[in-house]
């Protein structure tokens, strides 16, 4: 007899969703972790004394559009959203500033005064591109078989296919349709910045949905766990685990087990071996077919050496800080400890310009000389996750290679690096200049991401998120339905559809494909 009905290499957060449906459902779920705790790269962990800092992701935009918290009923394990409002907030060069909130109205508003014909560009593209957005978000709900995503993307109303002028702005860059949209830079370059947080540069030919499913933001907002993002993989452990499922951490796997060509269980670094019915791997495609070694098919490992990683993507850096910082364009009132738009994610990305000349940086293995930001303030909202009076600050830079064509090490420059991104910060707030605003920090580089994480070439979304990497051909077109190279092997995770998109969609996706082939054998 096995020693469980299902077993799961890796503990992340796609996976801990999954393994909470197949407990709930009463099978044995047993999950290995190589980390100190559960979570992967949705974890948050006190680097610095009294401050929190999430490893990994941060907002969990979307989350709210699909029904797990509610299915795995994670309120009662101690998880508690805040609803973060305003949602984005861009200072410019020139002392102008937009912000973006949930209500549409507000945020034409806020429009007008920078561009008034754009405040009506803007109602016009959200309203729009909505219903294809709303499809976008239901097609990442389901297995992308070509049946749901034309029931979704198409039949539902999300793409007219009699519409020449959709199809024309969805084979095209995001650049190129922002540019079409709108008549000054600055709309262009909120949404672009967004856009490019996927992956893809505005010049990208087929990148437009990366943009076109921003009228979502207007119907879901941003969200935050009350302590910090690793409070889900938190609540999501502790609800596994109340319907007696295991979670062993500090077990890195060292190989899957095999059986006449059949996965079958595996055997950690320290010699423990545990069989199961099913394995799912929440790992990254690539590790799964290190995993498997020889076992691993030769056509599936053509396909997966095919899958591209890319060269890295973005660096962040976590602080613990003394002030929020204090933007130009929009003072903090004299006496006030912060802004409303300290609440949101705030941009620094003049353009849709800047940010392709970033990206022509990073291909040609050099820094970003002039990186896009965001920067996160999310203690501002959530005062758990830092002492009275301080705060923290994260900042992601994009676009950072993992291997430099110089040569440089990471491990050596990561300092440099950061400090940075603190410079090009106070361009638009000075006084995180100030030599006591930084009280302590940790630079989370490509080299750290992979080391820590297990995000190879510390691309944040494991593959490219690319058009031939999506849907159904994520990893590979054999594996799109989340059934591995092998019987008995499952994939979820970021390697797997929809990528980095909704927050846990891959893992509910794998669970009832999972829960469906295991309910067949129990009949």
């Amino acid at each position: 007899m096995p020693d469980c009905d299902v077993l799961f290499i890796g503990a992340g957060h796609n996976a801990l969703v999954c393994a909470g449906y197949l407990a709930q459902a009463g099978y044995k779920v047993i999950m290995l972790e190589r980390r100190h705790k559960p979570g992967g790269a949705v974890v948050t962990e006190e680097i610095v004394p009294g401050y929190k800092f999430d490893l990994g992701g941060s907002a969990h935009i979307l989350i709210n559009h699909t029904p797990i918290v509610r299915d795995l009923k994670l309120e009662d394990y101690g998880l508690r959203y805040l609803d973060i409002d305003p949602l984005f907030f861009t200072p410019f060069p020139d002392g102008s500033h937009i912000t973006i909130s949930k209500d549409l109205d507000r945020t034409c508003q806020n429009i007008a005064a920078v561009h008034p014909q754009d405040a009506e560009n803007y109602r016009r593209f959200v309203e729009t591109w909505r219903p294809m957005a709303e499809g976008m978000v239901e097609a990442f709900l389901h297995v992308p078989t070509p049946l749901n995503l034309a029931r979704y993307l198409v039949f539902n109303g999300g793409v007219d296919p009699k519409r020449s002028d959709q199809i024309n702005s969805l084979i095209r860059g995001y650049g190129q349709v922002l540019r079409e949209s709108f008549a000054g830079p600055q709309v262009p370059a909120i949404i672009g910045w967004m856009a490019a947080q996927s992956g893809p540069p505005p010049s990208e030919l087929l990148s437009a949905p990366f943009a076109l499913w921003h009228p979502m933001y207007h119907a879901s907002g941003v969200r935050r766990p009350v302590g910090g993002s690793g409070m889900l993989t938190q609540a999501l452990a502790r609800m596994m685990e109340a319907h007696n499922g295991i979670i062993h951490t500090s077990a890195p796997v060292k190989r899957i087990l095999v059986e006449r060509g059949r996965a079958n269980g595996a055997e950690t670094a320290a010699g423990e071996r545990i069989t199961a019915r099913v394995v799912v791997s929440g790992a990254h495609v690539h590790t799964t077919a290190r995993l498997l070694g020889d076992a691993l098919p030769s056509k599936a490992r053509d396909l997966i050496d095919r899958s591209r990683i890319g060269n890295g993507f973005g660096i962040m850096v976590r602080y613990a800080v003394n002030e929020l910082p204090n933007y130009t364009a929009l003072p903090t009132p004299p006496g006030a400890s912060h802004s409303d738009h300290h609440h949101g994610m705030q941009f620094i990305c003049p353009s849709l310009d800047y940010i392709d000349r970033a990206y022509g940086d990073y291909l040609r293995g050099e820094m970003s000389r002039e990186p896009g930001l965001i920067v996160m303030t999310w203690s501002v909202a959530d005062p758990t996750l830092a002492p009275e009076g301080k705060h923290v600050m994260f900042i992601w830079g994009q676009y950072y290679p993992y291997k430099l064509a110089n040569g440089e090490d990471w491990d050596a420059i990561g300092q440099r690096e950061a400090d940075r991104l603190l410079a090009l910060l106070a361009q638009y707030a000075p006084n995180v200049n100030a030599p006591n605003f930084v009280i302590g920090q940790l630079n989370e580089t490509p080299l750290y991401l992979e080391r820590e994480l297990g995000l190879l070439q510390g691309n944040v979304m494991h593959l490219e998120m690319s058009v031939d990497q999506m849907f159904m051909l994520r990893p590979a077109l054999s594996m799109g339905t989340y059934r591995g190279p092998l019987k008995g092997l499952y994939l979820t995770g970021a390697s797997t559809h929809p990528g980095g998109g909704i927050m846990g969609a891959a893992g509910r996706n794998a669970a009832a494909v999972v829960l469906h082939d295991l309910s067949r054998k129990r009949g």
